[in-house]
């Protein structure tokens, strides 16, 4: 059968889109042949940084011919309604429609549509340049002359020609004759730009492969990646060196070359006091080249690069420019980092100040305070000197003005650990300064240390009660602060360090800080009373307060109406201020706690999911609490992620076992009879106890036993968070279960006696609610 061969060859594509915009070709060329009734044996596409290139293998010749029945309205229907029908169906007039009889509807006309399909090659020639018209390049651009135009052709890069062949094996293939623009598609590709510019011709894929490959073009992306890395193995285990992996610059690498030809190049050895992190970013993003290490894991002076080229004089000129460019990019890093060990970092704070963080959540410097006071609280939960995470916080975000950072914004929080360390501060808080922005994805390592996680908690709670404080939320797949992203950072940073974190009370530790440095209705009460009480204060009636005074009254009134906020019985500066925080800022602060807690238990189930957990039980164990408490109102969603975690997996072993297994369904036989029975009785009708002195069988009074000891055995192991001891003792209920439904018949004659045993199944439920809402489990 025939095959496809399509080359798209154009100007360098910019490595980062190469491998979508394959992806691209191949997804829009394959849709569209599908939608024409073109099936195919394989599809495979290729890019170079020259080049898009799609293969399709075992097309068909021709389309398959099409026989369809197209329903028209009924024998004697209004004309407008038949012309419409021809129309529709291509019939010049009704007699070659044929009448088909229905038993309801009677007669109506039907059009058989018959068509013959068209050569395979003809359908190409007429979507090929659509495609081409409207490939959807994250940027693209117009050129030449054509460009004044608006509907000219806009590709990443100016597109110079086209090949496309279509044919068998045993025959010549012909070319797919199409126009894009005045680009005229043939049978010619090109090979490297300089090692081998002549076009030459290419009949089908098994020629075009080896062809670009004497042309001096590797067309595999794979290959390319392989050809590097290993040849840049073996360069450095001729010296004796370890190549240092880096799997996203070696796929930008195989991006930006043709024929990769691998090199090494040195660097002075004097450098190698700068930390070996910062070589390597130099190195890495500026050059585009892999650093190598010794055995012992510290850096070499060596680095490989990748040249798209084989130089006359073995690449000697190409890794002396090399040399230079590195010496000079890393003759300034060594600068910046010798300048910034010259300024402690606290006295960098000051300039904090002046950066913004979010226009409405105010600077870096006000963010640092509040990071620090939430640092404060949370050590004791995490078991950090308080002091020592104070410190850490404090002196978190200072690298963020520093040369180097500011020249590699990616090495913040690593520069600052590195200034911390060398102007003397405590180790633990050095470390802080690097882990506070971890885990940053869920394959990135957590901090361990207590004073590390006191504060990478209360940076991350600080910015999601923030953008909770202003309405700044995810939406669908937006979420420009990467909130799911700190949301599921506290989530690996309780559980996988096993802490205890009510999520709750953390939230209430941030939100006040939050709230008065926010644009919220606090802050702009917190101003108004500033105004009223200098207003007061100024004979004039009008506010003349300094500077220093107006920041002292605003620190006063924020004291005084935190102490209203927080003490019942604190007196608050005006009338107006106290209905605020004791009417309308509680609601407020609590919506946006249970918002934000929804939030993170849908992080978490995330998290467990992607861990093996079934979505069930992690409901089924978040609504034991709603469904126990829900008779007294007081119904609240767990907060411990810790406990909530381990109840989950608890709840999985349990179910695991036969007798999990059977006491589920007896509970579904409970539920759905206690269900069926209340549409009757109405709600609420078996809330009252059941009464023993109405229990007729000897099965009636086990099951009766087995819940009263099941219920204080299990309410004593859940107070304890004995997870599994719970589970066992819940465990005790399936034999007088499966005895009581196999013995008595809950809907007797005797009403009194049907409503008392019904009472009983509803103790039954309840028993078991306690543990898990086990109508939740699939």
């Amino acid at each position: 059968m025939p095959d496809l061969l399509l080359e798209l060859f154009s100007e360098e594509i910019p490595a980062r889109m190469q491998r979508q915009a394959a992806d691209d070709l191949q997804r829009l060329v394959c849709g569209a042949l599908a939608e024409k009734g073109l099936t195919y044996e394989g599809a495979a596409a290729h890019a170079t940084p020259r080049r898009l290139a799609l293969h399709i293998a075992g097309l068909p010749g021709r389309q398959p011919d099409t026989r369809e029945e197209k329903k028209g309205p009924r024998v004697g229907a209004p004309e407008a309604a038949i012309q419409g029908f021809l129309k529709s169906a291509g019939l010049a007039s009704i007699d070659e429609a044929k009448i088909e009889k229905d038993a309801k509807k009677g007669e109506f006309y039907v059009a058989v549509i018959e068509r013959a399909g068209r050569e395979t090659i003809e359908v190409l020639a007429d979507l090929l340049p659509g495609i081409v018209k409207s490939f959807p390049w994250p940027k693209s651009m117009r050129w030449g002359k054509a460009s004044t135009r608006l509907d000219s052709l806009r590709w990443v890069r100016p597109l110079q020609s086209i090949l496309a062949t279509f044919g068998t094996e045993m025959e010549t293939p012909d070319v797919v004759r199409f126009s894009v623009d005045g680009i005229e598609s043939g049978d010619l590709s090109h090979g490297h730009r300089f090692l081998a510019p002549a076009p030459f011709a290419v009949k089908r894929f098994d020629d075009y492969v080896p062809a670009l490959e004497k042309a001096k073009v590797v067309l595999d992306a794979a290959r390319r990646r392989d050809i590097v890395l290993h040849d840049a193995r073996n360069l450095a285990m001729a010296l004796g060196l370890e190549l240092i992996e880096d799997a996203a610059l070696l796929e930008e690498v195989a991006g930006l070359v043709e024929w990769p030809v691998t090199l090494m190049g040195a660097f002075d050895e004097s450098f190698l006091s700068i930390p070996p992190e910062v070589i390597r970013t130099t190195i890495r993003v500026n050059q585009k080249c892999f650093v190598l290490k010794r055995h012992d894991g510290g850096l070499a002076n060596r680095f490989i690069l990748v040249s798209n080229i084989e130089a006359s004089d073995g690449g000697e000129t190409i890794v002396g420019g090399n040399q230079r460019v590195i010496a000079a990019r890393l003759s300034d890093a060594k600068f910046f980092y010798e300048t910034d060990l010259k300024t402690p970092l606290g006295e960098r704070l000051p300039k904090l100040d002046n950066i913004v963080f979010h226009e409405k959540l105010g600077t870096q410097g006000e963010r640092v305070k509040r990071i620090e006071a939430l640092a404060r609280e949370l050590a004791p939960i995490v078991g950090a000197d308080a002091d020592k995470a104070a410190r850490a916080a404090t002196l978190a975000k200072a690298d963020l003005v520093t040369e180097m950072v500011g020249e590699f914004p990616e090495l913040q929080g690593l520069m600052g650990r590195y200034y911390a360390t060398a102007q003397g501060e405590d180790a633990e808080v050095a470390a802080a300064l690097e882990e506070h922005y971890k885990p940053q994805g869920p394959a990135d390592r957590i901090p361990t240390s207590p004073v590390s996680i006191a504060v990478a908690l209360a940076d991350k709670l600080d910015t999601l009660v923030g953008f909770w404080a202003i309405d700044e939320k995810p939406t669908g797949s937006k979420d420009p602060y990467a909130l799911r992203r700190a949301a599921l950072g506290v989530i690996r940073l309780a559980l996988e360090n096993e802490l205890r974190l009510p999520l709750r009370e953390a939230f209430a530790a941030a939100q006040w800080p939050v709230w008065l440095a926010a644009r919220t209705p606090l802050r702009e009460l917190v101003t108004s009373e500033v105004n009223r009480v200098a207003s007061d204060l100024s004979p004039n009636g009008a506010a003349t307060l300094s500077a220093d005074a107006e920041a002292h009254l605003r620190r006063d009134i924020e004291k005084q109406l935190h102490a209203v906020g927080r003490e019942a019985g604190a007196e608050a500066p005006s009338p107006t201020a106290e209905i605020f925080l004791r009417e309308t800022l509680p609601p407020l602060l609590a919506a946006n706690a249970a918002d934000l807690l929804a939030f993170f238990i849908d992080r978490l189930k995330v998290y467990l999911r992607d861990r093996g957990a079934r979505y069930d039980l992690i409901d089924a164990a978040l609504g034991a609490s709603a469904s126990a408490q829900s008779r007294e109102g007081s119904a609240q969603m767990p907060d411990d992620l810790l406990t909530i975690t381990r109840k989950v997996e608890a709840l999985g072993k349990f179910l695991d076992t036969d007798d999990g297994k059977n006491l589920l369904a007896g509970f579904r036989r409970a539920a759905n009879i206690l269900k069926i029975e209340e549409k009757k009785d109405g709600a609420g009708a078996y809330d009252e106890p059941h009464h023993p002195n109405l229990r007729m069988e000897l099965p009636e009074h086990k099951l009766a036993a087995a819940i009263k000891r099941a219920r204080e055995e299990t309410s004593e192991r859940l107070d304890k968070e004995n997870f599994e001891s719970a589970m066992q003792a819940l465990s005790k209920l399936r034999e007088p279960v499966d005895d009581f439904f196999e013995a008595v018949t809950v809907n007797c004659d005797d009403p009194k006696v049907r409503l008392n045993r019904l009472r009983l199944l509803a103790e039954l439920r309840e028993a078991m609610l306690q543990v898990a809402d086990f109508s939740k489990v699939a």
